[in-house]
């Protein structure tokens, strides 16, 4: 098999001449189509991936500049003189915006852009130490580095972030590398694992990061190198947690309580824990070892089962930035940080790539329009790090943070999202994410053309056409949403109060196709297709009452709206009777409109509800409820906000 070489986390691109020749023993049986090779051109999605290029990139650039994240690498370099500036693992925020700027270079020429990112790498190269060593805030003051640095190399690993911040710096050396074929910052990527190798292994030290990061980062220069050290590596890095014979164990903070293998639930920090099983999924598609499989699945069920946010959010602590018990999902206190939805995503994103079932990417599409969206603004230029589901009001958006992984994050993975669209195998085209735009993939041994039209999510009519370059036999599997079929999520943690599937309709070249039979959530049409072929998809978007499984304490008595994929929330400025004072019958007939002029375009949900009066418990007087999508909230305004309302039960 032709060597398969990976962009971004988890999606697929041609070789390319590092790896050209080289065969590869195994992978993910799913290969999703690059995003390179998906075009987003209107709809839902194009003005936040064009906000993202043109405003959020360039406001992190100029954020690393004015905090010194840049200068520290030239005064690692000793082409300036001054102190280390900032936290000990800012290097991390660089490097991935390097990789955010690698990704819409592949997408979009940009001269000036890559001049500047050009500029930037010279600086790194230039910071690292002879042997390969990479970490700034101890090259520039070895005797007293930043607090938790450690006092000398790795004396730390617990809190330093060193095998974290180059993880991320393996990551965007690889998209760089694929970008543009500029080998500068992948020759610096490469010295470094190569001292990484040296110092950690069976023959070396048994340490561990203790925040996870690297290991994806291996992986990728595994599959864009053929270099099988670097796979062994990343499986000795992850083998060796819970193991107290080579290291002192850093505890359930970390996931480094028990053998991965052996972890049941999850349970620490949670951005460190979806990484790592993101890791896990790529060495188990790697090296094909069961044990990681059924590990994952017992994790994953942990989570959608007991302890994932209705917005797709995880962590629900902010002591720790951890996962609670089970069932433990706050409202006002929940953390949620925008990093560890956009792990969690990543991580949904290869299990179904393992697995096939369209229930990830269930979990990875809420993640997408709530979990993810809420914690940029709008305009691309203001940020949440925790994302609550309910707020006094008070609780603004940021231009930028002193931890900034959040900002730096959504920098590099909002170019990403259109290679989670579609999925191929030899012959099967699965049809994940409804867009509009067009896309190119082989299968079957043919190109073909895709072009999605669609105002999804605020509509339910899908376009598809299908133009092989030849007539080829195929199976094109048509996700339908765990929502049209009257599921939130796989799982009983929501539920539906009414059930009943949505209407779907899908018809190809005007012709109905039978929507009673599925396969793991998927609609197969096997045909043999031929230019000019069309398929059209209706999905009716009802209003949805979600209520929580009565183990979760918080959301006992309480209600939530959604719409299609769209969580929903009530904002103060349009309910001036007060948010936490609207109780919401079960027999208020809500509606849905489409207002144009309103956060770029959104669609509401209105109706009849009741306030509580004042003082006088058990009254209520009319009023009327509005609601917003949740990712939407925050951009009018610090108002009172919530996604749980009041529930008046229905006898």
């Amino acid at each position: 098999m032709k060597r398969i070489v990976w962009l971004c986390t988890a999606i697929l691109t041609p070789s390319v001449a590092l790896a050209q020749g080289a065969e590869m023993r195994r992978d993910y049986p799913i290969r999703p189509v690059p995003f390179t090779s998906v075009r987003v051109d209107g709809g839902f999605w194009l003005p936040r991936l064009e906000a993202n290029r043109s405003v959020t990139i360039p406001l992190a650039l100029q954020k690393c500049e004015e905090t010194g994240r840049i200068a520290n690498f030239k005064r690692a370099a000793r082409l300036e003189q001054g102190p280390f500036q900032g936290i000990r693992f800012d290097d991390s925020d660089v490097y991935k915006v390097l990789e955010g700027v690698g990704y819409c270079l592949a997408l979009q020429p940009d001269s000036a852009l890559e001049a500047r990112a050009d500029e930037i790498i010279g600086y790194i190269a230039a910071a690292q130490e002879p042997d390969g060593y990479l970490y700034t805030t101890r090259t520039i003051d070895p005797a007293h580095p930043a607090p938790y640095a450690g006092e000398e190399r790795w004396s730390f690993l617990e809190q330093s972030h060193e095998l974290y911040n180059v993880g991320h710096l393996y990551e965007a050396a690889v998209a760089y590398y694929l970008a543009t074929g500029k080998r500068q910052l992948l020759d610096v990527a490469l010295k470094n694992a190569d001292l990484i190798l040296r110092t950690f292994g069976p023959q070396g030290r048994h340490d561990v990061p203790g925040h996870q990061e690297i290991e994806i980062g291996l992986c990728k220069l595994y599959r864009l190198t053929g270099e099988e050290k670097y796979l062994q590596l990343a499986k000795f890095f992850l083998d060796q947690r819970g193991r107290p014979e080579g290291h002192k164990l850093y505890g359930p903070y970390s996931q480094d309580h028990k053998p991965v293998v052996e972890q049941e639930e999850a349970v620490g920090h949670a951005v460190r824990a979806c990484y790592m099983y993101s890791a896990m999924a790529d060495v188990a598609a790697l090296t094909g070892d069961p044990a990681y499989l059924r590990a994952l699945d017992r994790l994953w069920e942990d989570v959608v089962g007991r302890k994932l946010a209705i917005t797709g959010g995880v962590g629900a602590r902010s002591e720790g930035e951890a996962f609670g018990k089970a069932y433990e999902l706050p409202n006002k206190e929940a953390y949620n940080e925008t990093c560890a939805a956009i792990a969690n995503a990543l991580w949904n994103h290869r299990m179904f790539l393992l697995h096939g079932d369209a229930k990830y990417i269930d979990v990875l599409e809420r993640i997408l329009y709530n979990g993810i969206l809420s914690g940029v603004s709008l305009k691309g230029d203001l940020f949440f790090y925790p994302n609550p589901l309910a707020s006094e009001g008070g609780y603004a958006r940021s231009p930028w943070f002193a931890c900034a992984c959040c900002p730096t994050n959504l920098v590099r993975f909002l170019p990403s999202i259109p290679g989670f669209a579609y999925a191929t195998t030899d012959s099967a085209l699965y049809m994940n994410l409804f867009h509009q735009g067009h896309a190119k993939v082989e299968i079957a041994g043919t190109s073909v053309e895709l072009r999605q039209m669609t105002q999804y999510p605020w509509e339910g009519e899908v376009e598809l056409a299908v133009e092989p370059a030849e007539p080829r036999r195929f199976v094109l599997k048509v996700r339908i949403p765990g929502w049209a079929r009257g599921v939130p999520v796989p799982s009983d943690l929501y539920r539906y109060l009414d059930p009943s599937p949505a209407t779907v309709e899908v018809r190809v070249n005007g012709q109905k196709v039978p929507v009673d039979k599925t396969d793991k959530g998927y609609l197969p049409i096997e045909r043999t297709w031929a230019r000019g072929d069309r398929v059209q998809i209706r999905f009716s978007l009802p209003i949805r009452r979600v209520v929580a499984h009565p183990n979760v304490e918080a959301d006992r008595g309480l209600v939530a709206l959604e719409r299609g994929p769209v969580v929903y929330c009530l904002e103060e400025v349009d309910n001036p009777a007060g948010v936490f004072s609207i109780v919401l019958s079960d027999k208020s007939k809500l509606v849905a409109h489409y207002e144009p002029s309103l956060l770029g375009g959104v669609v509401v949900i209105s109706g009849p509800a009741l306030r509580e009066k004042p003082g006088r418990k058990g009254g209520y007087e009319p009023c009327t409820l509005r609601a917003i999508p949740y990712f939407a909230w925050a951009n009018r305004g610090a108002d009172a906000m919530t996604v749980w309302i009041k529930r008046l039960e229905s006898k």
